[in-house]
């Protein structure tokens, strides 16, 4: 990490997990610093690759990707070679919003984000099964999201 963090950058953390979009000012006033002060430690926390950027949180649903799915992916090689190709293949499906390498028995959990189970099914059969090195694909079908906590848990 190579930075220190005292109580003053965890709240300032916590405050922009919150929320992305508070002002300099009013971050500030709540974390108890003089605007210019903070300004410098919230530039010294993004420089020192805690904060990573800012993104606004967008409701799939009311934006028409109303199916959310995860598939299970196993691989028939598992060589750091084979790994990165399927990674790189991976960066470049839209309908996939994250993925994470696994220990057990699947190699890699996708999320995906699709329009409809139509859309998700060929994405399924046309593109991730068929691709190279993919042994076996198992899908999930969300039914409703009972937590949503982007970030790490501040303050815990």
């Amino acid at each position: 990490m190579g930075l220190t963090l005292d109580a003053i950058d965890w709240r300032i953390l916590k405050e922009l997990q919150a929320d992305g979009r508070v002002t300099n000012v009013l971050l500030a006033q709540r974390v108890g610093l003089s605007a210019p002060a903070c300004l410098r430690r919230l530039r010294n926390l993004e420089e020192g690759g805690l904060i990573e950027g800012y993104a606004a949180m967008l409701d799939e649903a009311a934006l028409g990707f109303t199916l959310v799915a995860y598939a299970m992916v196993r691989l028939h090689n598992q060589a750091e070679a084979d790994l990165r190709s399927f990674e790189d293949l991976v960066l470049g499906w839209p309908l996939v919003r994250e993925a994470y390498m696994l220990s057990g028995e699947s190699d890699y959990m996708l999320k995906c984000v699709a329009p409809d189970i139509s859309s998700f099914q060929d994405f399924v059969l046309s593109t991730l099964t068929a691709a190279p090195n993919v042994a076996s694909v198992k899908t999930f079908l969300t039914i409703r999201r009972a937590k949503r906590a982007p970030g790490v848990p501040v303050g815990v």
